[in-house]
């Protein structure tokens, strides 16, 4: 959401198709969500994770033999830790890598399926998290009900989303994000 506030025109975009999508419904279920072709959805959402990854830092994992990567020497027996967060912002792999830009998914080369390394919120390989997939149901159901039926906007007073982050395991906004709901009633905007 916080995103979404920063960038109206993706926030207007996305509910636009929501609220196209489900014209007249008073509540979207999950059967509603997997019949429906929500595809700009499921970019906002990769874009959010891109920046702002469920766990900065995935878990440790050891190295089994001594190798080399990129000109460093990594011992046998070392603990090796990812940065995702860091990944996801590096320019090396994302231009304009601090700027949300949910389209830059648009053509389906990067995944979050463990073959993209330049995009690993949920880890890779064999011990990638495996509640992937409801980790996704649930953040697609969730963004669609606050979009669907609400309007948003800050508090009278706020300018802008303060988005400096506080230390910790996950990732969090050191402020919490405040916003006012404005019911929409979807048989009302028909």
């Amino acid at each position: 959401m916080s995103e979404l506030m920063r960038n109206p025109l993706v926030m207007k975009k996305l509910q636009g198709q929501i609220r196209e999508a489900f014209k007249g419904k008073a509540v979207v279920t999950e059967a509603d969500l997997q019949a429906s072709n929500l595809r700009y959805l499921k970019l906002v959402i990769k874009e959010a994770l891109r920046l702002h990854p469920p766990a900065p830092l995935l878990v440790p994992r050891e190295s089994i033999g001594s190798c080399e990567l990129q000109g460093y020497t990594v011992p046998a027996k070392s603990r090796v830790v990812i940065n995702a967060w860091a990944i996801g912002r590096d320019p090396v792999y994302w231009k304009d890598a601090e700027e949300f830009q949910p389209e830059r998914f648009e053509d389906g080369a990067v995944d979050f399926t463990g073959k993209s390394y330049e995009f690993v919120p949920f880890g890779a390989g064999r011990r990638m998290c495996p509640g992937i997939n409801y980790a996704l149901a649930i953040m697609e159901l969730a963004l669609v009900g606050l979009l669907y039926h609400f309007d948003w906007s800050l508090p009278v007073g706020v300018c802008e989303v303060d988005m400096e982050e506080a230390p910790g395991l996950g990732v969090r906004r050191r402020t919490p994000l405040m916003l006012l709901a404005t019911p929409f009633v979807p048989a009302a905007h028909e």
